[in-house]
């Protein structure tokens, strides 16, 4: 994860009658200070150990070395309507954010947490901006949580629910010290700016996705397909629908995948660092769009399902063999599309004293032509808000896509 962006998310709240946004504002990085005693990895920095003889670099998180984690209060002239009411995703949203196309290698002499607050006229947005090699989505929400909950203890303690494991895990063998065979950045760090991109965010009810969920199920004969596989199943199909590529052409639909319950013992969803790899079900744009929605989903499922202990090991011995390193700009193709993040992440009680947020938001981040990130809905009770990512002329195709948009309940920035 070198070489791909810090992960940036943020929550959107309505601004509290009344509130003090300085004594806001210093509650805010008290809480935060709190937090990090817990999550110090975030606090440290990133620290190369080059070998010239050898040609290699041993690439480790110093707890102990750095800045410490940024703070920044910043104001924008606009309101929670300037935000919320677009079609699609305003650009600005990527100034809301600190490290704007920072790559996690920049970790090195950037704070690896910056968390941003920007004050809106209406609203407030909290921004966090997290380096991917020292956290994943899940160790970013877990952050997020606890922050959230010792905020809410508003200094009358700094335990928390949910207490990070940082003792790292190898496989059997392995040792943590770990040369790359490279002993300069430019020879695998680059910086990938993306195309021309329209976002939009679709809301999915949990009426809608029980439906779908449903739908998939019997026509593949009840295999067990979830309700992510499925709407990424529908999704998949309806971008593939608007980008017209030949029949022959091989697509792919890609999944980020928590590796922590797929080992054997599983590890703890508390344990603290990037520990994903992406699967994929696969087959050609004529099948997939000649099938129905619980074709390709079973493609999801049994790529999801086969990802076991067996293969999380093989694949970290092979990488052992290639050292690869991620880079976004080739890793994904223009007929194939990604999905990165989770619905079930514990978004939305992150209040901090402002109440329910109306929206989360993400940056700059790792956005490319079919690029979808599902959230759990605004609205709550099950349903999804999926961000998708597309080219301007992709994008107006699946905004008349008759399948997709019947099964989307409603699509604007909330």
């Amino acid at each position: 994860m070198l070489s791909g962006h810090y992960i940036q998310k943020g929550l959107l709240f309505r601004k509290p009658d009344g509130i003090h946004v300085p004594a806001f504002l210093e509650r805010l990085k008290d809480s935060l200070a709190r937090t990090l005693t817990h999550f110090y990895p975030l606090a440290g920095q990133l620290v190369t150990q080059k070998d010239e003889h050898e040609h290699s670099s041993l690439i480790f998180l110093d707890s102990n070395k750095g800045p410490g984690a940024r703070f920044i209060h910043a104001i924008a002239d606009m309101t929670l309507f300037d935000i919320l009411s677009p079609r699609y995703v305003p650009r600005f949203i990527n100034s809301f954010f600190d490290h704007d196309r920072a790559v996690n290698y920049d970790g090195h002499f950037r704070p690896l947490l910056s968390v941003q607050v920007t004050e809106l006229t209406d609203g407030i947005f909290i921004g966090c901006s997290m380096n991917h090699v020292a956290a994943d989505g899940t160790s970013y929400w877990h952050f997020l949580n606890a922050w959230s909950e010792i905020h809410g203890a508003d200094g009358k303690h700094t335990s928390i629910s949910r207490v990070p494991i940082h003792r790292r895990w190898f496989p059997d063998g392995v040792s943590p010290i770990i040369k790359l065979p490279f002993a300069h950045p430019d020879e695998f760090i680059s910086r990938y700016e993306a195309p021309e991109l329209t976002e939009r965010i679709f809301n999915f009810s949990s009426e809608s996705i029980s439906e779908l969920k449903a739908k998939a199920n019997t026509q593949c004969g009840g295999k067990g397909i979830s309700s992510l596989q499925a709407l990424s199943a529908l999704a998949w199909g309806s971008i593939t629908r608007a980008r017209s590529p030949p029949s022959d052409q091989k697509t792919a639909c890609k999944l980020a995948v928590d590796n922590r319950q797929r080992l054997n013992p599983p590890l703890s969803q508390d344990y603290f660092g990037s520990f994903v790899q992406t699967v994929a079900g696969a087959t050609t744009v004529g099948e997939l769009l000649d099938g129905d929605i619980g074709s390709a989903a079973m493609l999801l499922h049994k790529a999801v399902n086969d990802h076991d202990d067996r293969i999380v090991r093989y694949t970290y011995k092979k990488w052992m063999e290639t050292y690869f390193i991620y880079q976004i700009g080739s890793y994904f193709d223009p007929y194939s599309v990604m999905v990165g993040g989770s619905p079930r992440y514990d978004v939305y009680s992150n209040e901090f004293g402002l109440g329910k947020a109306v929206a989360v938001l993400s940056g700059y981040n790792d956005k490319f032509d079919g690029k979808m990130v599902p959230y759990p809905g605004s609205k709550g009770g099950g349903s999804v808000d999926l961000q998708i990512s597309l080219s301007p002329a992709s994008m107006t195709a699946l905004e008349s896509d008759v399948e997709f948009m019947n099964a989307v309940t409603s699509a604007s920035q909330k």
